[in-house]
């Protein structure tokens, strides 16, 4: 096995963060005294949930370009600048204390630091990037021929990236899929036999889908479904007076196995590392992919599911209240139709994908 001091960079958001999580876990169960050392940003999700985790890390001062025309958006990106310095200051203490034999990149601007900083020294550390998306991130193209390997969830990206891809799919969160409904339907009060969906846009939450369920949650309820709704941090104020008994509104669900458990519909974005999950669970979706992803990568990856029965697809240009309203009702009661988006995902699921790329990472592949 040999590899035992680990660095592990990415994060921002949870597409990112989650497979660092996954893929360190699983390292850290096969070799117990491996000492893994995780890098994000202080403005990412994972600065609060490394301390949650208790885990070994470091946050550095980076936040991403802001895409945004508004005078905060601008002020942010005068001093990016100012944040790279320093974040490469922060980083080259680190590795002056703590040398990796390997450096994991997930992605996200968090990662893109420790990379430049290890790729730019000719030294002994290998380079292993893991790709959630259809279409890579700009992490993964600038770094990909310093890679020894690129561990890749779509068919796509190994036309479009020069170096030694692996199709491995997406790591997901350790007992993902062994969810306990009965836990989930206890800890968000709900009943065991009603119908129950699930609607959330990510870890960062949607505005445009809280919005859109905003104006039919009542309805839903009335007629006997229960909703369990992530709003993400930033909306959760705007939406948390419709919480109702029937009507479970929460910022951000850490127990997500039990949540997927108890569901029976998700309506969600179509984020790489959320169909991961998604189908590793065998959940039927209604998937409303963001349409600003790179490369339009989220439509990519809804439309894969859709083909294969697994999700019903709405654009968002698509989307008003009473087609999302008319698409939960026709399904949720329709049990063929459920079973059958069931089954059809639970196939496209890849149980496996950790294992497969902490493989590669240990050089067993």
């Amino acid at each position: 096995m040999g590899k035992k001091n680990i660095l592990i960079a990415g994060g921002g958001t949870g597409g990112h963060l989650f497979p660092a999580l996954a893929i360190g876990e699983e390292i850290q169960r096969r070799i117990p005294e491996a000492k893994i050392h995780y890098i994000g940003s202080m403005f990412g999700l994972e600065s609060k949930v490394y301390p949650i985790k208790d885990v070994w890390h470091t946050l550095l001062p980076i936040r991403g370009l802001q895409r945004g025309f508004s005078i905060k958006s601008l002020l942010r990106n005068l001093i990016l600048p100012i944040r790279i310095i320093r974040s490469l200051f922060k980083t080259n203490n680190l590795l002056k204390e703590f040398v990796p034999e390997v450096l994991v990149g997930t992605g996200g601007y968090a990662s893109a630091i420790p990379l430049y900083m290890i790729a730019r020294k000719d030294d002994s550390t290998t380079i292993i990037l893991q790709e959630q998306n259809s279409y890579p991130g700009i992490t993964t193209r600038m770094f990909a021929k310093k890679a020894e390997k690129i561990c890749v969830a779509f068919d796509e990206p190994n036309s479009s990236l020069e170096s030694n891809t692996f199709l491995t799919g997406n790591p997901v969160r350790i007992g993902i899929g062994n969810g306990n409904p009965n836990n989930g339907f206890k800890e968000f009060n709900f009943k065991s036999i009603n119908k129950t969906i699930f609607l959330f846009g990510g870890s960062q939450g949607s505005a445009f889908l809280n919005k859109a369920i905003s104006k039919i949650a009542k309805k839903i309820s009335g007629a006997g479904i229960q909703i369990l709704w992530q709003t993400g941090d930033t909306e959760y104020v705007k939406y948390s007076s419709m919480n109702s008994e029937s009507i479970h509104i929460v910022p951000f669900v850490n127990n997500m196995a039990d949540a997927y458990a108890m569901s029976d519909l998700l309506v969600c974005r179509s984020g790489a590392l959320t169909l991961a999950e998604i189908t590793v669970c065998g959940k039927p979706s209604i998937l409303i992919p963001y349409p600003h992803a790179a490369g339009d990568h989220q439509k990519k990856n809804a439309e894969a599911l859709a083909n294969s029965g697994a999700a019903k697809v709405i654009n968002e240009k698509s989307l008003t209240s009473k087609v999302l309203m008319h698409t939960i009702m026709n399904l949720i009661h329709n049990k063929e139709k459920l079973l059958e988006m069931k089954l059809a995902s639970k196939k496209l699921g890849k149980p496996n994908a950790t294992n497969t790329i902490v493989d590669h990472i240990l050089g067993k592949s």
